[in-house]
């Protein structure tokens, strides 16, 4: 899908998608993981302007009518962004769809420590205070879903939430979890070849089985995660530690779903099948966004922690 087509889909369901902590979530994953199955990149414009949305409704105000947003909230060693007086000044990593997106959420320094800020991003690249710079992204999945830097040269920005909001607030785990509804929906495209061949030997059907598993495994931690977010339970340390588990699990039982599928069919999908070479490569790409066994230790001292505040009675299950 072109990324015009991607972006009025995304507009279009600005307002359709349930936001998420309202009794609705579960439904919201699935209209993403739904999108996925059929387009990782139409999911992955989405996911981000629907996160941005969520954002904004977290902070008490709403997304103007046909605009579409990012968030761009990632840091890098060699690009900094800060904001003085009411603009932005420096670079910003990772930007996704920068210079095609009219609006983006984007945290940067300030002298009171990191801040999240709304940027008209359209005015700004006519402005010239918006400059994305091209020629970055050499990817072979999402390929088109460049996400390079940005050069910001006294953008306004509007202040959404106080310092240090963005990443405390409940709704930060949240969006996270959404990211890992969208991996699981390209997981089960991936999967979909196997699922529905006409073989029938015995290593076939072990490899369907297989598949079946991790997906349902996957499945699952998207329910149960749903309904803790649902009924108040994934906030502060126990939001923290829930997106980290099901974000974990999901990526793992994508990856295993990845590798399985391919064993089982061969180089013949992934060379003469232009769609799902297309999906393999932009789901191997988006899941990165899970930093693989940093992440996995990450959980490991959350746990630790929750061990070490738990009494005697409780350590057996303290989760």
């Amino acid at each position: 899908m072109s990324i015009t087509a991607a972006l009025q889909v995304a507009s279009h369901l600005t307002h359709q998608a349930p936001l998420p902590g309202r009794g609705e979530t579960r439904r919201r994953w699935q209209v993403l993981a739904t999108l996925a199955e059929r387009d990782l990149t139409l999911a992955r414009v989405t996911e981000a302007h629907l996160d941005a949305v969520a954002i904004l409704a977290e902070a008490g105000t709403s997304v103007p009518a046909g605009t579409t947003w990012g968030v761009f909230a990632a840091e890098a060693p060699a690009a900094r962004l800060e904001e003085h007086d009411g603009v932005l000044q420096g670079t910003g990593p990772w930007c996704s769809l920068a210079d095609d997106l009219s609006h983006a959420l984007v945290t940067a320094h300030t002298p009171a420590g990191r801040r999240l800020f709304a940027v008209d991003l359209a005015a700004g690249r006519a402005a010239g205070t918006v400059e994305v710079e091209t020629g970055t992204w050499h990817s072979r999945g999402l390929v088109d879903v460049p996400s390079g830097p940005v050069h910001f040269r006294g953008a306004p920005a509007e202040p959404v939430g106080e310092v240090g909001w963005y990443l405390q607030r409940p709704g930060f785990a949240h969006g996270g979890i959404g990211v890992a509804a969208c991996w699981f929906g390209g997981a089960v495209g991936v999967a979909r070849p196997l699922l529905t061949s006409d073989r029938d030997d015995p290593l076939t059907r072990r490899s369907r089985g297989l598949v079946d598993l991790r997906l349902q495994v996957a499945r699952l931690a998207l329910d149960a995660a749903a309904s803790a977010v649902d009924t108040g339970r994934a906030v502060g340390a126990a939001g923290e530690l829930l997106a980290a588990r099901t974000r974990s699990i999901v990526a793992a039982a994508c990856e295993d779903v990845v590798t399985e599928v391919g064993h089982a069919l061969g180089p013949a999908p992934l060379t003469f099948d232009a769609a799902h070479a297309a999906r393999v490569a932009d789901l191997t790409v988006y899941l990165r966004q899970h930093h693989a066994a940093r992440d996995v230790a990450a959980v490991g001292e959350m746990v630790g922690e929750l061990l070490d505040k738990t009494g005697p009675e409780e350590t057996r299950w303290p989760w």
